[in-house]
């Protein structure tokens, strides 16, 4: 068995375990902080939204030896607004200049072909209406808005609401940091990028489910026993997934990766940029999320209920006499504990 496999083992086993929940106000002020650095980026830099959302024009020229760079300058001096210039795989170049109308467009076409030695007719210019882009941002917050309603009725109904609560602050806490690195680095916001931040919403909720439901297995009649706490069964649950959620990350973030850093970079294809940068954040603070939030703040929820407090009193009772007569741990308050043990381990196989 390779070491990975057998740190899976034991983590499964609880031989092994990082204790997520007694650590998790460190965790909860990590996320505070990168969390508040997004909102200060999207607040003083906001968002460099492409084309499709202000309107403008898209020139598409055949292929040139014309730099990116002399092409922008030739752009925005034509037009007196800045310019976009992607290289193109057939070896043209797509030019993207905001706030034009039809007849700015055709003037600006005209100087292009004279500045870049083409011919006119060879240029495509293609007119992009700001209400266009208006619809797609509002198809699009209605989506989200759907999606976030239906993952808290099924989360309250498939487990309990304080689970669905938790997911749904996860989400939003996925969303905010990848839109906030949008506004650090300045990669342009495109439909891709809106697809983007739907297709993570998924893969988060994904992984956090996962640990929900051995949760919800494990902390089956748990009051009827006083080995453990709801927060020590949680945490449990969170390491008994912790590989599998550490290895389905990274096969994910391999290719995703490959998109933006060889495809988008080293390659220059720019426009794989808008859905790869949002995929790669995404997946990761999605998988951050399952692990050191959600959880967390379910526990939190639960262990305010007056059950959960009195199972609390009732196991470090038993813990306490336990060491005045000199027993292990392990030893105390046994009782309904293998029938809770086997629930959670059960449900961590799913």
């Amino acid at each position: 068995m390779s070491k990975l496999g057998d740190l899976g083992a034991k983590l499964y086993r609880g031989e092994v375990g990082y204790d997520f929940v007694g650590k998790r106000f460190v965790w909860y002020g990590v996320s505070i902080l990168i969390t508040i650095t997004a909102i200060v980026a999207l607040a003083v830099q906001g968002l460099n939204m492409g084309i499709e959302f202000k309107g403008g024009a898209v020139f598409t020229t055949p292929k040139t030896t014309i730099s990116e760079a002399q092409a922008r300058e030739d752009a925005e001096k034509a037009s007196g607004h800045d310019a976009v210039v992607q290289k193109l795989g057939t070896g043209g170049l797509r030019i993207q200049i905001s706030d034009l109308n039809t007849d700015q467009a055709a003037e600006v076409k005209a100087k292009l072909a004279t500045d870049l030695k083409l011919d006119a007719a060879q240029i495509n210019a293609d007119l992009v209406g700001p209400s266009w882009g208006e619809q797609i941002a509002n198809k699009a917050w209605t989506g989200l808005g759907v999606f976030m309603i239906l993952v808290v009725i099924y989360l309250a109904i498939a487990f309990e609401w304080r689970m669905a609560v938790a997911a749904l602050i996860a989400l939003i806490h996925d969303l905010t940091i990848t839109v906030g690195v949008y506004a650090l680095v300045g990669f342009e916001v495109t439909p891709g990028t809106v697809i983007g931040l739907l297709t993570i919403l998924g893969y988060s909720l994904y992984d956090t489910v996962v640990v929900f439901d051995g949760l919800k297995e494990g902390s089956k009649d748990i009051t009827k026993q006083t080995r453990w706490t709801y927060s020590e069964i949680a945490n449990r649950s969170v390491n008994g997934t912790l590989v599998r959620s550490i290895n389905t990350t990274v096969v994910a973030l391999l290719p995703v990766g490959a998109l933006l850093f060889i495809g988008g970079g080293f390659l220059g294809a720019g426009m794989l940029n808008d859905i790869s940068l949002s995929l790669f954040v995404g997946l990761a603070a999605g998988a951050y999320s399952s692990i050191f939030i959600a959880t967390p703040l379910v526990v939190d929820l639960k262990e305010r209920e007056p059950a959960m407090k009195a199972l609390k009193k009732r196991v470090l009772a038993k813990r306490a006499a336990a060491e005045a007569k000199g027993e292990s741990a392990d030893e105390a308050g046994t009782e309904g504990a293998p029938e809770v043990v086997a629930q959670g381990r059960s449900g961590r196989r799913r």
